[in-house]
């Protein structure tokens, strides 16, 4: 290579070598946004499209798309955490988990947006960031028009048709698709009043409750007679 001391016995390897510091990435998904250097790597990447779990765990019903992946997984089995921070007591299962805590301690956020001043401390972060200019939406429902910018939000939105309701409170029957309606359901038990008035000894359980109240201090009517 001419641009370091990486050597081959193969004239293509150095060319796939090349595009690390030429940036190319002539491999392109066709459902997303998501291009590499080489061609396994997109081969690897197109099991999110299609759901492909080719690795299987001997101990248990779990599957994955990649060897790395399985190899964690089986660490639930195991119990070996082998990746120790030197600054805390944190441990993990893989490297890159390693790498991504050991920013909380340095604050490095290597990951910078080109459109804006936005820097994050992973690469999933940024891609998730950059949807907000580009206005890409790679997740879509199937049974509706619905399309969002992230696969959690999908997930949420699934619900809808699937009727799912995995949130269940503890002290009742009550069920929810969300977590934060289960947060502000469990305050009926708790009595807990989060959200306080700052002009006076008021508190409210929800948000909304504290804005309409707050307008007994403001005097604001924001709701208005379209006939007087």
């Amino acid at each position: 290579c001419s641009e370091c001391d990486y050597t081959c016995t193969l004239p293509s390897s150095l060319t796939t070598h090349m595009r690390i510091h030429t940036n190319e990435k002539p491999y392109g998904c066709t459902k997303c946004s998501y291009r590499s250097t080489v061609l396994s790597s997109l081969k690897r990447h197109m099991r999110i499209h299609t759901g492909e779990k080719p690795y299987e765990c001997a101990e248990c019903t779990y599957r994955c798309a990649l060897a790395s992946t399985l190899k964690a997984h089986m660490s639930i089995h195991t119990g070996e955490k082998p990746y120790k921070c030197s600054e805390c007591r944190y441990s993990s299962t893989q490297s890159q988990h390693l790498l991504r805590h050991i920013r909380i301690h340095t604050g490095e956020k290597p990951y910078k947006c080109s459109e804006c001043r936005y820097s994050g401390t992973e690469s999933q972060h940024l891609l998730r960031h950059m949807r907000i200019h580009t206005g890409e939406k790679p997740f879509k429902c199937s049974e509706c028009r619905y399309s969002c910018t992230q696969s959690q939000l999908l997930l949420r939105h699934m619900r809808i048709h699937t009727g799912e309701k995995p949130y269940k409170c503890s002290e009742c029957n009550y069920s929810c698709a969300q977590s934060p309606n289960l947060q502000r359901h469990m305050r009926i038990h708790t009595g807990e009043k989060p959200y306080k008035c700052s002009e006076c000894n008021y508190s409210s359980k929800q948000v909304y409750n504290l804005q309409t109240h707050m307008r007994t201090h403001t005097g604001e009517k924001p709701y208005k007679c379209g006939e007087c």
